[in-house]
């Protein structure tokens, strides 16, 4: 159907409704003789008169008030979805989906989520964790959450966490079969256990400062997970060295099960920033999620 058609059809149930042109002419906008030509317009079409007309009233046809049966009942179908949509732009509701990896959603979303939503609970976040660089706009997500310099060029970034400062570690029971090493170019002696990437299919790459230059250092090992909690359980067995977010090793770290390593050699990362197209028309409940996540380095998260 053409849009031409809609409106004519809208015309006419509202001149049947309010059985005179005059006030239907007003609520729709238009003046009397335009309205009329339009019911004139439809009724050539259609092949059937859908009004009597006489001096002093107007009232719909056999023909004419079987359209309004059908027609009335859609139409305010399509009013009341058209408020509801309204809802959206005035008031905290709807979905988010967010792309994520497995340690922000851990230490930044979900605390700041547990806040919001207890506040707002209209409003829905998807999660999906995934250490590929997702296309957000062809995935169809609203935002997602990467490293800052991972973050393409042609998105909106806002900075939602601190530095990330990393460890590599190893368990005792390792050390007793390999001496720990005391510089970056020992761990190609080493057993290291890889998180995969799955956007390039490469293993990731250990961040390293040596000599004031930091470089990216692929290492060599039994084991590769996609899965940070993996990785800190293999290390912890005994099967090699890993590289990981301190805040997920601390704890076994002061008890003992695990060893930092080469701590004067590995530099935080930098923040994880909330990024999202440019030409989003972000929606009360998006505008909500970015203030909740949003950065601010003096307030206690």
């Amino acid at each position: 159907m053409r849009r031409e058609d809609m409106a004519d059809l809208a015309a006419f149930v509202a001149v049947a409704e309010a059985k005179n042109f005059t006030r239907a002419a007003v609520k729709l906008g238009l003046s009397q003789s335009a309205l009329s030509q339009i019911v004139r317009r439809l009724e050539t079409r259609l092949g059937v008169p859908l009004l009597a007309r006489t001096t002093r009233s107007v009232s719909a046809t056999e023909a004419g008030e079987r359209l309004v049966q059908i027609l009335s009942p859609m139409l305010n179908d399509i009013d009341e979805r058209l408020a509801d949509l309204s809802a959206f732009r005035d008031k905290p509701t709807g979905t988010i989906r967010i792309t994520t990896v497995e340690h922000a959603a851990k230490t930044v979303l979900r605390p700041a989520l547990a806040r919001l939503l207890l506040d707002y609970p209209k409003i829905t976040v998807e999660i999906i964790v995934d250490y590929g660089l997702t296309d957000v706009v062809a995935e169809r997500f609203d935002a997602g959450v990467r490293l800052g310099e991972q973050v393409a060029k042609d998105m909106i970034a806002v900075r939602i966490g601190p530095k990330v400062p990393m460890a590599i570690v190893g368990s005792p029971r390792y050390f007793r079969r390999h001496p720990a090493p005391t510089n970056p170019d020992q761990l190609v002696e080493h057993r290291c256990i890889n998180l995969r990437l799955p956007t390039s299919g490469t293993l990731n790459a250990w961040r390293l400062v040596k000599g004031g230059r930091e470089a990216r250092v692929r290492v060599e090992g039994p084991l590769v997970f996609n899965t940070i909690d993996l990785i800190r359980d293999a290390a912890v067995d005994g099967l090699g060295l890993a590289y990981l977010p301190c805040d997920q090793v601390d704890v076994l770290v002061k008890r003992g099960r695990l060893k930092n390593v080469l701590s004067e050699w590995t530099p935080p990362l930098s923040g994880y920033h909330l990024y999202y197209p440019s030409r989003r028309q972000a929606t009360p409940a998006f505008r909500l999620l970015v203030e909740a996540l949003r950065y601010r380095p003096t307030a206690a998260r």
